[in-house]
C-alpha cells in the first residue's frame, strides 16, 4: 500500500495527480490526513476528503510514503513527530520514502537526508541540511528516497514511484504516454482566429 499524506495546504497537483498516476498504474494508494480530520483542504481551496486519519498502525503494510508539497502543508507534516518517527522507520525498513517541493524539508528533519542526494522547491535548499542539493533536476532518486522540486514534476515524480513498485516499469511509461506527457510534439500552440 501507498500512503499519501495530507495536511492542510498541501499542492493540489503533487498530491492529487501523484495519486492519479500511481492508481492508473495499478497501484493502490490511501490518502492519510494527518490533521485530526478527514477533510483537508488544498493550497488552492480545493476540499478532498481523506481516505481515513493517519494512524501509526497503518504503515504495517507501507510499500511506499508520499509526502506532497505546498508550504503549510509541509510545515505541519514537518513538525509531526509521530510521522517524524514513522519516516525513519519506514526508511529503515526500505520503503520508498517520497517528498516533493517543499515536503523534502519533512524527510531533513527526520534525519534521513543526510549525505543523499536530493532536490527541493528552489529557494528552499537551506532546508536540506546535510544532503547533497541538485537545483537542476525534477527528480532525485537516492537510495529508497525520492524527491521532486515542485509541481511541474509532479508526472515524472509519480512516474519515478511507480516504477520502483509495478512489477512491469514498462507498463508506467505507456501511462505515461497515454496521459499524453509523452510523445507529443513540444512547443505547439494551437492560436486560431475564426
Amino acid at each position: 500500500m501507498i500512503y499519501l499524506i495530507l495536511a492542510d495546504g498541501f499542492e493540489d497537483i503533487e498530491a492529487l495527480g501523484t495519486a492519479d498516476i500511481l492508481r492508473r498504474c495499478g497501484l493502490q494508494v490511501q490518502s492519510l490526513s494527518i490533521t485530526g480530520k478527514r477533510v483537508v483542504t488544498s493550497a488552492h481551496g480545493a476540499v478532498v476528503k481523506a481516505d481515513s486519519l493517519f494512524r501509526k498502525n497503518h504503515l504495517d503494510f507501507c510499500d511506499a510514503l508520499v509526502l506532497p508539497g505546498g508550504l503549510k502543508g509541509a510545515e505541519t507534516i514537518t513538525a509531526n513527530t509521530v510521522l517524524r518517527l514513522a519516516l525513519q522507520q519506514q526508511y529503515i525498513q526500505g520503503s520508498i520514502i517520497a517528498a516533493i517541493c517543499a515536503a523534502p524539508m519533512a524527510l531533513a528533519a527526520a534525519g534521513i537526508l543526510k549525505g543523499k542526494h536530493a532536490t527541493i522547491y528552489p529557494g528552499m535548499q537551506h532546508y536540506l541540511e546535510g544532503a547533497i542539493y541538485h537545483s537542476n533536476a525534477y527528480v532525485v532518486e537516492h537510495d529508497n528516497i525520492i524527491t521532486g522540486c515542485g509541481p511541474a514534476a509532479t508526472h515524472l515524480f509519480a512516474s519515478a514511484i511507480a516504477k520502483r513498485l509495478v512489477k512491469e516499469p514498462a507498463n508506467v511509461d505507456n501511462v505515461i504516454r497515454s496521459m499524453c506527457y509523452e510523445g507529443m510534439p513540444g512547443n505547439i500552440v494551437a492560436n486560431l482566429k475564426f
